[in-house]
């Protein structure tokens, strides 16, 4: 290990103040609103050989992203460090849901042309809102809980393992959870549908995960030296509901 890197065991470490924790946390936010907005709820495909049309989510091109960087937070910040943007990120996607119903009920101005427009972006239903958060919740606990456990077992060598390892699991979870939830029963989504997109959602998640494998290889390490520290989450409490340390204490 570079020697200008302190190796940090587990949570109660000294304090300590990171310089890019808040920006990647912003980033983690910023990319997971976007993509449960704008892309989530429209199915698009692909022709296979032979005219087949493959299913997939739209939003699959963009939210793998957000993947991405948890498995940085975790891996620079720590477990820890990244319950606490997981929850904060939790946060913001249910004060979405409650901004998106209120201004979806207000009555619009007459003559405004776009409110039928706006209900089917926007309108979102209960259950797509709750497939999402579970779905995120899960998804993401369980990313990053793979993630520090691995890092430990490996001694923090071979990092595309456990990136590529833990979004198996936590994107299996998240599509495994989001799609039936939010859509099963509904028309336009018959059964083998529903099947191919949860499916695709995984495949191309993992895919993602892989062929961005040496970015996220730059900006750990970058990372990791900026800051000067490696966490190893040796003496961690993993429950998500485990009091999170402080963004200033390492």
């Amino acid at each position: 290990m570079n020697d200008a890197v302190t190796r940090i065991e587990g949570e109660a470490a000294a304090p300590r103040h990171f310089k890019y924790y808040d920006l990647i946390m912003a980033a983690f936010v910023a990319i997971l609103l976007l993509s449960n907005i704008i892309g989530a709820s429209k199915p698009s495909y692909v022709t296979l050989p032979g005219g087949t049309q493959w299913s997939f989510g739209a939003g699959v091109l963009f939210f793998p992203v957000s993947y991405i960087i948890g498995d940085v937070l975790t891996e620079v910040y720590g477990y820890a460090r990244a319950r606490r943007v997981i929850w904060t990120g939790f946060a913001a996607l249910a004060f979405m849901a409650f901004m998106a119903a209120v201004v979806v009920a207000l009555p619009p101005a007459e003559g405004w042309p776009g409110q039928s427009s706006y209900e089917f972006v926007f309108g979102n239903s209960w259950r797509i809102v709750a497939a999402s958060m579970v779905a995120f919740w899960a998804g993401e606990f369980a990313n990053s809980f793979v993630l520090a456990r691995m890092k430990v077992a490996t001694g923090g060598k071979h990092l595309w393992t456990r990136t590529i390892g833990s979004t198996v699991v936590g994107q299996g979870l998240d599509s495994l959870i989001f799609y039936p939830l939010a859509f099963y029963g509904l028309a336009g989504w018959p059964p083998e549908q529903l099947f191919q997109v949860v499916l695709s959602q995984w495949a191309i998640k993992t895919a993602w995960e892989a062929i961005l494998t040496p970015v996220t290889y730059l900006v750990v390490g970058t990372l990791k030296r900026r800051e000067g520290a490696e966490v190893f989450d040796t003496d961690t409490n993993f429950s998500p509901f485990g009091k999170s340390i402080d963004a200033d204490r390492a």
